[in-house]
Formats: C-alpha cells, sequence, structure tokens
C-alpha cells in the first residue's frame, strides 16, 4: 500500500472509532432543583443564596454523580435549573462533572441525545397532597398545569419532553410525593426518597448524610438498568392547559398565540399534533 494510501485508511479507522465511541458514550444530564432536598422544607431555605442549602444541594448532587459513574456512566451534566440558575457553583460540584449554567430554552438541550436523564432535589406537583413546597414551575406565576386533562409539573412535562428524544428518566431523589409522581409515569425508574411531607412546610427528613448515601446507591442502579427503562412518549395530540395567579393573568393578545385557546382571564390552553409542538407553543411568552 502506498504511503499517501495508508494515511487515508490510518485517518479512516480513527475517524470511526471515534465516532463508535461517541455513540456509546453515556452520557447522563442531571436536572437539580432545591425543594426536594434533605432538610429542606420551608420556603425561606430555598433562596439560592442560602448557604445550608447549597451545602445540602451540592452533596446530594455530588453522591448521584458517584453513583451514576460507577453504574457506569461515561460522563455526566449537571444543570444549576434552581430559580435563575445560581445555586451551584464550580468550585464544590464533583470535578468529574460538568457544570450547565443558564436558561437552556424550550429543549434543555435534550436535543444532544443524551444517554439518559435524572433528577436532583425534586419537588411535587402543583397542590399535590403530601408535597413539600410543591408547585409547577413558578409558585408564584402559575396555579396548575394539565397536560391532556391530567395535573403535571416539571417531572412530568420534562420526562415528556425527554421522551421526544427517545431519552429516557432513569433516577430521581425527593420527597415521597414526588417520587410518586415519576413513577406513575416510569413505573421501573429508581428512586431516593429523602423526606416525608405532612404538609406543604412540614417534613420529616433524613440526615444529609443519609440521604446522600441513598442517592448514591439509587442512582448507581439506575445507571445499571438504564437500558431497561423505557422512555416516556406521549402518542397523538397534546394539549397543555395553564392557568396563571392572578397577578400573571393573560395579556390582551393571549389570543394570537399560535394553537392557543382562551379558558378564562387566567386560562389558556395550546394544541399540538405531538408533545413537542404543543410544549414549544405553551413555552413562547
Amino acid at each position: 500500500m502506498e504511503t499517501g494510501s495508508l494515511s487515508r485508511a490510518v485517518l479512516l479507522a480513527c475517524a470511526l472509532a471515534a465516532g463508535l465511541s461517541a455513540q456509546t458514550r453515556k452520557t447522563i444530564f442531571l436536572i437539580t432543583d432545591a425543594e426536594g432536598v434533605a432538610g429542606v422544607c420551608r420556603q425561606d431555605q430555598t433562596d439560592p443564596k442560602d448557604q445550608e442549602m447549597r451545602q445540602l444541594l451540592t452533596g446530594e448532587i455530588n453522591g448521584a454523580v458517584d453513583g451514576l459513574y460507577e453504574g457506569g456512566a461515561g460522563e455526566v451534566i449537571v444543570w444549576d435549573g434552581h430559580d435563575g440558575s445560581q445555586t451551584l457553583s464550580a468550585l464544590t460540584i464533583h470535578p468529574r462533572s460538568r457544570l450547565m449554567i443558564g436558561d437552556l430554552g424550550v429543549t434543555m438541550t435534550l436535543e444532544r441525545n443524551y444517554a439518559a436523564i435524572g433528577f436532583v432535589g425534586q419537588h411535587a406537583r402543583a397542590n399535590r397532597k403530601g408535597g413539600i413546597l410543591a408547585h409547577s414551575y413558578s409558585s408564584l406565576g402559575i396555579q396548575t398545569m394539565l397536560l391532556n386533562g391530567k395535573p403535571v409539573g416539571e417531572i412530568e412535562t420534562r420526562a415528556a419532553l425527554a421522551g421526544a428524544f427517545n431519552t429516557p428518566v432513569i433516577f430521581l431523589s425527593g420527597d415521597q410525593a414526588a417520587a410518586e409522581d415519576l413513577h406513575a409515569v416510569v413505573p421501573n425508574a429508581e428512586l431516593a426518597v429523602v423526606k416525608e411531607g405532612f404538609s406543604n412546610y412540614v417534613c420529616q427528613t433524613l440526615s444529609a448524610q443519609a440521604a446522600q448515601s441513598l442517592i448514591h446507591d439509587r442512582a448507581r442502579s439506575g445507571m445499571r438498568k438504564i437500558d431497561e427503562i423505557k422512555p416516556y412518549k406521549i402518542e397523538g395530540v397534546v394539549t397543555i392547559q395553564i392557568e396563571y395567579t392572578t397577578r400573571n393573568a393573560l395579556g390582551a393578545d393571549a389570543h394570537l398565540r399560535p394553537g392557543a385557546e382562551i379558558i378564562d382571564a387566567r386560562t389558556i390552553r395550546y394544541s399540538g399534533k405531538d408533545f413537542l409542538e404543543a410544549w414549544t407553543r405553551s413555552q413562547r411568552p
């Protein structure tokens, strides 16, 4: 074989190997919040600059990252998903993870085709019995959300969004109500229940050490069974109905939004041929 042909063959082999490595590398996307963290039960604790909460959340995230790597993850990306993405720090986040900061937009970067997603510190949907600090996206701005007529919050809609990109949810840590919300749509996802709610601001919680250990173990288990967990897919036409709070009542031109139907002064319903279209329409200002 001539030298030029040999060089081209080597380059082609390297390119194919790199492509195969990229396809087999399991990148996990961790969505984080604060209300579902062990030890967090009062509204004032959710301030993104609350030092105790930041320490508690970071410990849980780092426990999950360790578990995911032990379970076979090739890379873990952590999104700072609480209150304007201003809670986590590159100084304290797990050294083997990558920190994503900022508003991720409608698709939340899921078009990057992650191997799976997980939730850390997740709360239940609005008006959920037993949910600690429960709300759907905005405790001040949104009263309720319905997906095809059923109450939903971040858990159900983000699981469906991931499903639209054929990505499964393998793991969640949070309170008992949040765990039940995920299991209703992804029955075999791994759960780390770190506290139980008696009312919106009353809870019984594990210690930080016990919670981090449990999260580590369940994240590892979720990673090991990643091929057994199917993406949560919603087939056919989808409606998403949002009831806003009084201070966020609909504007005069709300009826001009694509796929929108005005229900009353605070409620609007969006329709789409599938979840992704309906969700995209509902997220436009």
